[in-house]
């Protein structure tokens, strides 16, 4: 009976071992052009945040852009040209996924490591954040509209 018992464990042991081998080594799910695009819009915004690039933010924001940032706070487009104009965020983006709404409306959405160096008189955002960026397509050009930062780990300061 304990012999039983013993193989029937290995068994199943071994059993969820192979599910867990084929789900691991399982392929990405191939982006389509449009998703592509949009993946490639998002991390050029992560490019020009690190470099301050406000060319890029007055010609890819649009006119009646917003955000909220990790305070929760609704900010509008000149609020966004003054907080990246000066650079040097470094913003670490990972697990970035794209869904779509329509053919001219998509949302990226993604995890993001936050390293900045803190204010005066004020200390650093928090460093685990989710951004998820609303673009629409205006003519042939893919443009920001909406983007919500929220803090992922309150007291990881």
């Amino acid at each position: 009976m304990k012999s039983g018992c013993a193989v029937l464990l290995v068994a199943v042991c071994f059993g969820v071992r192979i599910i867990a081998v084929g789900q691991a080594n399982a392929p990405a799910k191939l982006l389509t052009p449009l998703e592509q695009t949009l993946m490639n819009a998002e991390k050029s915004f992560v490019a020009a945040a690190k470099k301050g690039d406000v060319a890029f933010f007055k010609h890819t924001l649009t006119n009646d852009f917003s955000f909220v940032a990790f305070d929760g706070q609704l900010y509008d487009r000149q609020d966004m040209l003054d907080q990246f104009a000066g650079g040097g965020l470094n913003l670490q983006p990972y697990d970035m996924k794209v869904v779509m709404v329509g053919n001219d409306v998509g949302i990226v959405t993604y995890d993001v490591v936050l390293r900045v160096p803190p204010a005066q008189d004020e200390g650093p955002p928090p460093r685990y954040q989710h951004f998820s960026t609303v673009w629409v397509k205006q003519g042939d050009q893919w443009k920001m509209k909406f983007q919500q930062m929220t803090a992922s780990h309150w007291g990881d300061w």
